[in-house]
């Protein structure tokens, strides 16, 4: 199936006005330009990723150290998306202010995912010199990203399931631009559940 954006477009939602450098678990999902598949393949329901796809998990890695104040969690790397949380330390399961009343955590979560696209671009740029790996048109993430803040344990343990579980729903995963099967978006059903505004918004 030929990407087509109109089909293959999920909601943004991003809260407007709120400031996403103060504590909290957030959800990120980025997806490759014209959803390509650059960075492995699924095989039986496990995720096999090729050398570009063991760079993405490196500098996913790699985010703990050039901000300090952000801890990762469990993530995947499909074919040409992934998925991960990310911790800006100072919370509990739901989104609010450090107990010393500052208003920030560090960098905001959007200045850490530009980071991370920037450096996996990169060095993704050298491995195609180097080592032959495909060459991509224009871009090789799509602009922006898909983010959502964790309210709750519920929610939390409900997307760490999703993103474990990822790779066996490929056959029907809306990203797969060659599915065989109908698309199941488990994905917005889940975030759709998880309404609640953030406790500091």
């Amino acid at each position: 199936m030929v990407y087509d954006p109109k089909l293959h477009h999920r909601r943004s939602i991003h809260l407007k006005g709120y400031d996403y450098a103060l504590p909290g678990w957030y959800f990120i999902t980025i997806c490759t330009h014209n959803r390509m598949c650059w960075f492995g393949e699924v095989v039986e329901g496990q995720m096999q990723p090729n050398q570009a796809g063991q760079m993405v998990q490196k500098w996913w890695a790699e985010l703990r150290h050039k901000f300090p104040r952000a801890e990762t969690a469990i993530f995947v790397v499909m074919p040409n998306h992934f998925h991960g949380l990310i911790t800006i330390v100072g919370a509990d399961l739901r989104v609010r202010p450090r107990p010393d009343g500052g208003a920030h955590a560090g960098a905001p979560l959007h200045k850490i995912v530009q980071w991370f696209k920037a450096m996996t671009t990169n060095k993704y740029l050298r491995g195609v010199k180097q080592h032959g790996w495909p060459r991509y048109a224009g871009r090789l993430w799509q602009r922006g990203y898909y983010e959502h803040i964790i309210r709750n344990e519920k929610s939390l343990n409900l997307i760490r399931e999703y993103i474990a579980s990822n790779p066996l729903g490929w056959p029907s995963d809306p990203e797969n631009p060659e599915r065989q099967e109908p698309a199941d978006d488990e994905l917005d059903n889940i975030l759709a559940r998880d309404t609640t505004p953030p406790a500091n918004w």
